[in-house]
């Protein structure tokens, strides 16, 4: 049985332990090992995860028989009226079953409930897949930015944006 559940601080080991499954398929060709573990340290410990929690961040499983196999992170009021999709990802051997559009519907869900007009993500500019994947469901390009990220490391991403109404 497939479900949908919002996870509780005790549930973000899992949110992290889909992480640590997750970013070495969806980046091992355009980050390196290194970048890898240092942005999964920064932005995946538990800690971090929970002090979002506390900021109003939401997250989300994606569930199959009781077991974590995706996730969603959301901070509604990210900027007025725009929700911020922070975190989504699949388990490799979960992608291509339509588990992300369930968890975008989530999103938009969550975003029209609190009167919001737009969802917002950042996706970075190599992950082509993700950038097909938004293009496909309406996302529109804002712009393009470079973040620094500390320890001689950048995140090099596209905004995107979705109209809500």
């Amino acid at each position: 049985m497939l479900e949908i559940v919002p996870a509780e601080k005790d549930d973000l080991i899992l949110v992290q332990e889909v992480a640590h499954q997750t970013w070495p398929h969806t980046f091992g060709k355009i980050l390196s090992p290194e970048q890898i573990e240092y942005m999964l340290d920064w932005m995946y410990s538990v800690e971090t995860l929970g002090k979002q929690l506390s900021e109003g961040h939401q997250f989300f499983l994606v569930k199959e028989d009781g077991k974590a196999i995706g996730y969603l992170g959301i901070q509604v009021n990210y900027e007025p009226g725009k929700t911020k999709i922070h975190k989504v990802y699949i388990l490799p051997n979960q992608q291509g079953k339509g588990l992300g559009k369930l968890l975008f519907a989530k999103a938009k869900e969550v975003a029209k409930a609190n009167n919001q007009s737009f969802l917002q993500l950042n996706v970075n500019r190599e992950n082509q897949p993700a950038i097909d994947f938004y293009i496909h469901y309406g996302f529109k390009e804002l712009r393009r930015e470079v973040i620094d990220i500390g320890n001689d490391y950048v995140m090099d991403d596209i905004v995107f944006e979705y109209p809500l109404h």
